[in-house]
């Protein structure tokens, strides 16, 4: 079977198809700011990838979520809980993390299936 690679670059791909099933690399924040500023952030960036592969958000498989300090759960929830579909909440795992950059504030990773 085929694997489509979108966005490649020389150390990692953002997203790969295959078999139906759409794989995100770890989407980071491109703004700095609150947890609330760069959750929103990068749950764009995932609605942007996955419309690109023929999929959204009510399609996620799977979330898994890095976060620097637990001191930002709940506004890093407070985002998400908005933006996931009613209903279509994905199976989710949320991990305190040191991430490459200490800017960014988390980092998630996301599979889904396509429409």
């Amino acid at each position: 079977m085929e694997i489509n690679r979108f966005h490649v670059g020389k150390r990692l791909s953002e997203m790969a198809v295959h078999n139906g099933t759409v794989y995100l690399a770890g989407m980071v924040p491109e703004v700095g700011g609150s947890i609330q500023a760069q959750t929103a952030d990068v749950l764009s960036q995932i609605d942007r990838l996955l419309a690109e592969a023929g999929s959204d958000k009510s399609r996620i498989l799977m979330a898994q979520i890095y976060i620097t300090d637990l001191a930002n759960f709940a506004g890093m929830n407070e985002v998400w809980d908005a933006w996931v579909v009613e209903g279509n909440t994905p199976p989710r795992a949320t991990v305190v993390a040191q991430l490459a950059r200490p800017e960014w504030l988390l980092e998630i990773v996301v599979t889904a299936a396509q429409l």
